[in-house]
């Protein structure tokens, strides 16, 4: 009986019942909150080139004969590793013709572009008339790089070493630091990078990249990181440390000091104002010389300077460069005064394809592409807006502790809990994965691996680095 009326709304108490059904319903939904709008992810930025058809290997073919033929030690980005096979000044294309947002410049060794055509003609037109010799004969393009090189350094910095490397350049600098002071003992930084050769791992202060061999004669001294570090952003506490380290940990007379401004592998972290000018006066007191790594922060990438070192007021006595001097070319050099050049005549100093010349009119049309361009002035003006940016998503999610840096040599930390500052290792990774499948490539530092490194090529737009931060709220947004 119940069920026909029902059926039928038949009588007067079966159609309230409907009536009542209905009304509650409606009741119910409008109680309930609205669900949110689905919310797109954000677009890339339009940009005007087509990438070659790809008939070459797939990346899993790669990636099977890279573990068969190359050392295990190699490591790679992301659960399936990306088969980059092509580029274009701030992009790069996959085997499928994805394009993807450069945010990390091939470990921040694309200064000028993926494949400037300004280089990259330089580079043709001297592979086609000489592509090597060595300094044993004379030839222009060597003098011609080292002339431009050494119009960008300030002081007495005038003599020049080609190298390949920035590892290769540190290593040099350690050795004309010892034989010039006539002592060994080095200082460095905890959390420095300064390269991968048994001399420099123990310059680096990672315990990452440090393989258990004798470093060596070097100290490692506390790190003036204003996030992390002991005395945060206080120059003149760090700067006494190193001062009763050398009181207490060596002779009293030590070879060097050597430091990047903006730590690299680090996490991009810069150094607190006013520690080199304090530490460079303690040192120089006991002997040592002073080195600026300038490996990655060189030519402008800080926006304010043209090398990191010049944002601490100093002037070093050896300068190492390397990465972004050749926009990818292996090519990396030592820059000097003269009197500490000098000691290395005593012996033969010589090395086969430093400053060759292919990679010598490569570094020269470098140099030449960021003054046309104003690069420098470019990632002051895109780093300051890119920063700010940052630092109102840095408002929006608790996760990121830090943003740090400047001008397009930039880091942002991440973390569990602001107030103890716990590495987001977990959160980072999720993190660093998801804004890959939104077309951006970021590179990771840090001891924990926990600081996204955001240091592009230095062509890098407005426009870019917008697409970057609603790329990063969105993915954050879905943690």
């Amino acid at each position: 009986m119940a069920s026909s009326l029902l059926r039928r709304g038949g009588t007067a108490v079966g159609r309230r019942w409907c009536l009542a059904g209905v009304l509650g319903r409606l009741a119910s939904s409008e109680a309930a909150p609205e669900k949110a709008p689905v919310r797109s992810p954000p677009e890339m930025p339009p940009f005007e080139h087509r990438p070659r058809p790809y008939v070459g290997m797939s990346g899993d073919e790669i990636l099977a004969k890279r573990k068969q033929f190359l050392g295990p030690s190699l490591f790679y980005y992301y659960q399936k590793p990306l088969n980059i096979v092509e580029g274009k000044m701030q992009y790069l294309y996959d085997e499928h013709g994805k394009r993807y947002l450069d945010c990390f410049g091939g470990i921040v060794t694309v200064s000028c572009g993926h494949c400037h055509p300004d280089i990259v003609n330089a580079v043709v037109e001297q592979t086609k008339l000489l592509q090597h010799t060595t300094t044993i004969y004379l030839y222009q393009a060597i003098v011609e790089f080292a002339e431009a090189l050494a119009s960008k350094m300030p002081g007495n910095l005038k003599v020049v070493y080609f190298v390949n490397s920035g590892t290769e350049a540190n290593e040099l600098a350690m050795l004309m630091a010892r034989l010039y002071s006539g002592n060994l003992n080095m200082i460095a930084l905890r959390n420095a990078y300064h390269g991968g050769s048994a001399g420099t791992i123990g310059l680096t202060g990672l315990q990452t990249w440090k393989y258990p061999i004798p470093q060596g004669e070097i100290h490692h001294v506390m790190n003036p990181d204003p996030y992390r570090g002991t005395f945060g952003s206080d120059a003149v506490a760090y700067a006494k440390e190193v001062e009763e380290h050398i009181n207490y940990g060596t002779s009293g007379r030590v070879a060097g000091f050597i430091a990047e401004t903006f730590q690299g592998v680090g996490g991009a972290v810069e150094l607190a104002p006013g520690y080199l000018k304090l530490v460079y006066d303690t040192v120089r007191k006991a002997g040592g010389v002073c080195i600026a790594d300038e490996v990655q922060s060189g030519f402008g990438r800080t926006g304010s300077h043209y090398w990191g070192f010049q944002t601490q007021d100093v002037i070093p006595d050896i300068v190492t460069m390397a990465k972004g001097i050749g926009n990818g070319l292996p090519l990396g050099a030592v820059i000097t005064t003269p009197e500490i050049a000098n000691v290395l005549s005593q012996k033969i100093q010589f090395n086969t394809f430093g400053g060759n010349p292919v990679c010598s009119v490569g570094g020269l049309a470098v140099l030449k592409v960021l003054d046309k361009e104003k690069r420098q002035a470019h990632c002051a003006d895109v780093g300051s807006h890119l920063v700010n940016r940052l630092k109102e998503l840095q408002q929006k999610h608790e996760i990121i502790g830090d943003v740090r840096g400047r001008g397009l040599m930039l880091g942002v930390e991440l973390v569990t809990d602001r107030k103890e500052k716990t590495p987001a290792k977990a959160e980072t990774a999720v993190l660093f994965e998801k804004l890959k499948d939104l077309n951006i490539l970021v590179g990771k530092g840090g001891l924990h691996g926990n600081v996204f490194r955001i240091k592009p090529p230095m062509c890098f737009t407005r426009d870019d680095a917008d697409f970057l931060v609603d790329a990063m709220d969105y993915a954050m947004s879905g943690l």
